[in-house]
């Protein structure tokens, strides 16, 4: 790996960023956190689980918004606050939007969400039932009212990642269209809209690799960090084993300019299930990467995670030898 940083990252200094050093010995490019698992199944009283949960610097701390699945197994997100971006205080109610149209402000579940800044507010994205899965959209500028906005697609599709900036004058978002069911493909899709609202000019980004770790389905995991080398783009992908899916972590870099287009693509993965707390929970085998904070001036990476599907996890890298290693493994054209 690469010494002296090149400060790849384009974006703000964030130096109170949580960070642990790699651990003597370790050759691997992705580390986790001695803290493992951060954010227990139940850190709330009524939690059966809080996992797949976005995370965002906010005022001298931070925010974000959690996937909680409570004891009767609904599924809804919850705005929580934290010092150090390791100790949780999370809203004992969800996240009641704020919206105009009550067809739309109908809940029937709410999972996996991201957040994004844009301009002058936090976007918030996230699974939203509405006849099937689709992507629900909103905003918030202080973590204490949100409001929701019209949903992106039709169902179905998962895994809504915004892009942080407007890209050639309009809002862009990765998305994996999918299906009734748990998806027999999984390709991430590039969409833009000039409003929010309205979504069009569909491009695919990248498909499952055959006979890899991510041969059943892939999908966007955390906003995409702009770098010297294109968008770097963390995302999860899926094997489908004897004993069912194994969900990892892997990454590529996008082009600045043209994010559906693929610069490189890493082959290997860089985390996947392998410690007690990612492998045994409510869906056995699961790294699901939701969330990252940066620190442009280190190149520090923390990586929020979601772990079989129970708890939220931490791992760290440096971009410049995360940028290093995409580049020196890539298969893509």
């Amino acid at each position: 790996m690469g010494d002296t940083n090149k400060h790849s990252i384009i974006g703000p200094a964030l130096p109170h960023i949580p960070w642990e050093e790699r651990p003597a010995g370790c050759q691997d490019v992705v580390w986790r956190s001695s803290r493992n698992p951060i954010i227990p199944r139940d850190l709330l009283a009524f939690s059966n689980s809080i996992f797949n949960s976005a995370v965002v610097p906010f005022g001298n701390g931070f925010a974000g918004v959690f996937r909680v699945d409570d004891r009767r197994r609904l599924m809804r997100i919850h705005s929580g606050k934290s010092q150090d971006g390791i100790h949780w205080d999370i809203e004992q109610e969800p996240i009641a939007f704020i919206c105009d149209m009550p067809e739309i402000a109908r809940v029937e579940y709410q999972y996996d969400p991201r957040v994004c800044w844009i301009e002058d507010r936090y976007y918030v994205t996230w699974c939203n039932g509405y006849h099937g899965p689709t992507i629900g959209v909103g905003y918030t500028t202080d973590f204490e009212r949100f409001y929701q906005l019209e949903n992106a697609f039709l169902p179905y599709n998962r895994n809504g990642v915004l892009f942080p900036k407007k890209i050639n004058g309009q809002y862009a978002m990765l998305s994996r269209p999918s299906d009734t069911g748990h998806t027999p493909f999984g390709d991430i899709f590039y969409s833009v809209s000039p409003d929010m609202c309205h979504w069009g000019c569909h491009r695919q980004v990248m498909g499952p690799e055959p006979r890899s770790w991510q041969s059943t389905k892939i999908g966007a995991g955390p906003t995409p960090i702009e770098t010297t080398e294109g968008w770097l783009l963390i995302y999860h992908g899926v094997l489908t084993s004897c004993n069912g899916y194994v969900y990892s972590m892997g990454a590529a870099l996008l082009d600045i300019d043209e994010p559906w287009r693929v610069r490189y693509r890493a082959a290997p993965y860089l985390l996947s299930p392998r410690e007690l707390y990612e492998c045994v929970g409510d869906t056995p085998n699961v790294v699901f990467p939701c969330a990252a904070l940066f620190d442009a001036p280190t190149g520090r990476l923390a990586i929020y995670y979601g772990a079989a599907d129970t708890v939220t996890c931490l791992a760290y890298t440096q971009v410049d030898d995360l940028i290093e290693y995409i580049k020196a493994n890539s298969e893509a054209p």
